[in-house]
């Protein structure tokens, strides 16, 4: 009767085989000394003869071991080469998500998805709303409840004011009407701030005369010192740690709107469903099923 042994226990062989020791196998597979040893030892006795000639501390593979471990690298290699070129040849999962989002939040976040084997994406960097024939998973932000999506919060819209160190020079801003010394820069959840602390909209701001829509051109435009934005201490955090902005309040308005990770109602695509159990998994929230 011939044994196949597992090929978790041919990748341990070889891999011993070509660092030449089994304390560096165990180290470049995040295993064990003892289990390296002891998979080798249950390889040997399948196969039912020795791969290595134990000469005091050392392992020596035998001519034969050698040869082996060469096929399977091989082997391994061909599996490698059929598995990425299966991932190429498979459409990119189209996933639609707003600018800043992108930019500051989801994009240094990619490496380590594909580094665990994640698909391959095409993004579509849009504050438009996408129809839901147009993607396989979007980031929309809003409160929810679309017709025909399935929806999952990954973290709320937040914000707070931030503005040049430059620009704030050696004043201080002790309670939020002191604002109206500066030019604020538009954004429709000024309200918002302000009633969260409580306040109301102080009637003597002043607004700048350009409207930049998007968060990314308000940070912009606050670094450059053209006027205080209402930005996400979530999204530029970089910024403040960097010290190209400062918030001077305490203050964060968080929600009502979210970052929602939307898929079509019924979509049991294991491509789609991976991506959205990854995002959930990258903002700390819990990915239900």
């Amino acid at each position: 009767m011939i044994i196949r042994p597992s090929a978790d226990s041919l990748r341990i062989f070889e891999m011993c085989v070509r660092t030449g020791s089994f304390a560096a196998a165990a180290e470049r597979l995040a295993l064990s000394p003892a289990a390296v040893s002891l998979r080798i030892r249950t390889l040997e006795a399948e196969l039912g003869q020795p791969l290595f000639l134990r000469l005091g501390r050392k392992a020596v593979p035998t001519p034969e071991a050698v040869t082996l471990a060469h096929s399977v690298r091989t082997a391994l290699d061909d599996i490698a080469a059929a598995l990425d070129s299966f991932q190429a040849g498979s459409a990119p999962l189209r996933v639609s998500l707003p600018p800043t989002f992108a930019a500051r939040w989801l994009a240094p976040r990619l490496p380590d998805y594909r580094a665990k084997g994640g698909h391959a994406i095409a993004l579509d960097i849009s504050s438009d709303l996408r129809e839901p024939d147009q993607f396989d998973l979007a980031i929309r932000t809003g409160r929810g409840g679309w017709d025909g999506l399935e929806e999952w919060p990954l973290l709320p819209v937040d914000a707070t004011p931030m503005l040049a160190p430059a620009l704030l020079g050696s004043r201080r801003l002790a309670a939020p009407g002191d604002l109206a010394a500066f030019d604020l820069l538009p954004h429709p959840d000024w309200v918002h701030w302000f009633a969260h602390c409580g306040t109301g909209m102080p009637p003597d701001l002043r607004f700048a005369a350009v409207d930049y829509s998007l968060f990314e051109l308000i940070a912009q435009a606050a670094v450059r010192g053209q006027g205080v934005g209402l930005l996400s201490p979530t999204l530029f955090a970089a910024e403040l740690a960097d010290g190209v902005l400062v918030a001077p309040f305490a203050s964060v308005v968080r929600g009502p709107d979210w970052y929602l990770a939307v898929m079509r109602k019924g979509d049991q695509r294991p491509g789609p469903q991976a991506f959205r159990r990854w995002l959930c998994g990258q903002a700390g929230v819990a990915s239900t099923d």
